[in-house]
């Protein structure tokens, strides 16, 4: 999501983030709304049917986004940004889709979106019981297999047809419950309808996480099955209409990750080691791509994508590094584990399971830079390792495969490694570069696994001969080594495939110590926590964030800044007074050339209390009586501090509304069809 602070307020609302949700707090799951909580807050709570009409109608983008189905014949509404990889696959020199937006006129214009694909959930189920039986008394690396080997079994059994549905058995609370997921899929996914990237950039990364905000940060996209579009008789109705402070709003989407529930230990590992380097790597990686872009207008082209990318996450982690530094934040979540672990105390069920998460925390740090370091980063590095270890996972049984490569997780990945995604040379080749030369000097030159990686060649050297020698960015040559297994991979002469095959043996060498020392024993932790927690709160508790469906509630309101208040909504009039000619404030073309036509008074983004993270991306702002009245893009920057912990003082969710979408579709981008479709006509 391109979300995201001061944290002087955090600690009014920190005195219970461990126990029991307050305010409008939460990412619910839909089998466990708490709508005895709602109608005590606001006076009413959605029914059973509601709840099922709104779950069918949400869809979650395997590009990390949410959407959601907006008429009855597949159409999606999601952001723009979720979209911009899709465009930028489909350009080329003489058509910038991602600059000048695109316009499907009919259905036969609408395009395959390469390695995209929506699914809706159709159940839940409670697996715990029988993860947790499967898993025994085993520990560390045995307790892993163990689970990972349930987890498959569960899969298999409920997704027997994997061309149309896929299962997902998902973690909850650190690994206290399991729950089965099961989705209705749809692989052939194409984009509808786009604005230019100035109209949802407008402000560029000075406004991102920020508020006020004049982003037309909507697209649309069309499900298809069999060659027609998806008939989706259950979906959302389009309400193009302003919001109204104070009204009770709904996200509904696929939150991304948070960690609200980590113990002490894990905190601090993230405050000393992940978030600040996180920060140093994309700060450096930024501005090579700044660097790189400049030589000319195709590669300020080519790069835009992935430099939106990396100027998104170096936010976050930058907003991460300034939460996890705050002492008020950092003395309420220590002050609530104290609080839980004396509740615990004397039950002998329970033990002391933050001492062991201590341990393995503490043996996680020796293996960390290894692990993250080893593996290179790459678009054509990423196809070469998944199809080393696809080959190899393949000819094992099903239940002794390692996560991602199970029966239930293969049609996705053939579908993303085969799809004809373009991938830019230099772009790759830079991020390799980048990468190699960051391994080495974290690792330093002398180690042994840095040696393994480079041999004598330096990282410019080896990122120059690997890009400039593979074939891998022929999604037909892709196929071929798909196809053939591990007998053509391990025939294959490609430079990167034999780097991949070199560094696969050395990479689950590492991933079993992980399992052995952290992954497992943290899981174990953290599921004792977790029973402390449920023993102490009930169900009081949403759990942690896991890009799964998720239900927040929450109402139209601004917040205090500096003594005043901020305002709920911008006007589609006010980008005038904002622009300034230059970017990121100069004019999207369409604003310039229709600023006679546009209705200056209509609603352009809105703020709400909804709890969101990353990944509710596209994630549809709902109504009271179902209807969708926008599509939340983004969150001020104070949501940034919602990964550890939620603030209903200043914390806001940011969204375009459907207003000012229908303005776009009629006046900016015109789409006559579409508008009507929108309309049930």
């Amino acid at each position: 999501m391109r979300l995201t602070t001061r944290f002087a307020l955090l600690g009014t609302m920190l005195s219970l983030p461990l126990a029991a949700a307050r305010a409008d707090e939460g990412m619910w799951t839909f089998d466990a709304f708490p709508a005895a909580k709602m109608r005590a807050d606001y006076g009413f709570a959605p029914d059973q049917a509601w709840l099922d009409r709104v779950r069918a109608s949400a869809v979650r983008l395997t590009g990390g986004c949410s959407a959601s189905f907006v008429s009855a014949s597949g159409l999606i509404l999601t952001n723009h940004h979720c979209v911009a990889s899709c465009l930028q696959d489909l350009s080329d020199n003489a058509h910038d889709y991602l600059a000048r937006g695109y316009t499907a006129r009919t259905r036969e214009e609408e395009r395959l979106c390469p390695g995209q694909q929506a699914e809706v959930v159709t159940s839940i189920r409670d697996v715990t019981a029988q993860v947790k039986a499967a898993v025994g008394a085993a520990a560390g690396l045995a307790a892993v297999k163990a689970r990972t080997a349930a987890n498959a079994q569960i899969e298999g059994a409920g997704c027997p047809d994997r061309a149309t549905t896929r299962c997902q058995v998902v973690t909850l609370y650190g690994g206290g419950q399991f729950k089965l997921y099961t989705y209705r899929k749809y692989s052939d996914v194409r984009i509808v309808w786009a604005p230019e990237s100035r109209a949802e950039q407008f402000g560029g990364d000075p406004d991102n996480f920020n508020f006020p905000r004049y982003a037309l940060d909507g697209s649309f996209l069309r499900a298809y099955e069999n060659g027609k579009p998806v008939a989706t008789s259950r979906h959302l109705t389009w309400a193009a209409r302003a919001p109204v402070d104070g009204e009770a709003t709904f996200v509904v989407g696929n939150p991304g990750t948070t960690e609200r529930l980590l113990t002490g230990s894990q905190l601090a590992f993230a405050r000393q080691v992940t978030a600040p380097l996180d920060s140093l790597l994309f700060s450096e990686l930024r501005g090579r791509l700044f660097s790189a872009m400049a030589q000319s207008p195709q590669r300020a082209r080519e790069g835009k994508e992935d430099l939106d990318g990396v100027e998104n996450s170096l936010k976050v982690y930058i907003g991460r590094v300034k939460a996890l530094g705050d002492p008020t934040l950092s003395a309420k979540l220590a002050a609530a584990e104290a609080a839980l672990r004396g509740r615990s105390r004397g039950n002998a069920a329970i033990g002391d399971p933050w001492a062991d998460a201590d341990r393995a925390v503490a043996a996680y740090r020796n293996l960390y830079l290894t692990q993250r370091f080893l593996r290179p980063r790459s678009d054509l590095y990423g196809y070469a390792a998944r199809l080393v270890r696809a080959a190899e996972e393949r000819t094992r049984p099903n239940g002794e495969r390692l996560p991602g490569y199970s029966d239930s997780a293969l049609p996705l990945l053939e579908k993303q490694l085969l799809d004809a995604t373009p991938v830019t040379p230099w772009v790759d080749q830079l991020k390799l570069e980048f990468w190699l030369s960051k391994a080495r000097e974290y690792l330093g030159p002398d180690d042994a696994d840095i040696k393994l990686l480079l041999g004598r060649e330096s990282p410019e050297g080896l990122a120059a001969r690997l890009v400039a020698g593979t074939r891998l960015g022929d999604p037909v040559f892709r196929r071929t080594l798909w196809q053939g297994g591990k007998a053509a991979i391990d025939a294959s002469t490609d430079p990167l495939i034999v780097l991949a095959r070199k560094l696969d043996v050395r990479d689950r060498q590492i991933i079993a110590l992980v399992d052995e020392q952290y992954t497992g024993p943290i899981t174990s932790a953290r599921s004792k926590i977790a029973d402390a927690r449920f023993a102490a709160y009930g169900d009081t508790l949403y759990p942690d964030a896991t890009f799964t469906l998720r239900i927040s509630y929450g109402k139209v309101a601004g917040w205090m800044e500096r003594g005043k208040m901020v305002p709920t909504r911008t006007l589609m009039g006010g980008i005038y007074d904002r622009a300034t000619g230059s970017a990121p404030f100069d004019l999207p073309t369409a604003f310039d050339t229709n600023r006679a036509k546009l209705n200056p008074d209509v609603t352009y983004d809105f703020v709400t209390t909804n709890d969101i993270i990353g990944g509710n991306s596209g994630s549809p702002v709902i109504d009271r009586a179902g209807n969708v009245i926008g599509a939340a893009f983004d969150g001020n920057i104070h949501s940034l501090a919602g990964n550890y912990a939620y603030n209903g003082e200043d914390n806001r969710t940011v969204a375009v509304s459907t207003a000012a979408l229908e303005e776009g579709l009629r006046i900016l981008y015109p789409a006559p069809a579409l508008l009507a479709e929108l309309h049930g006509k």
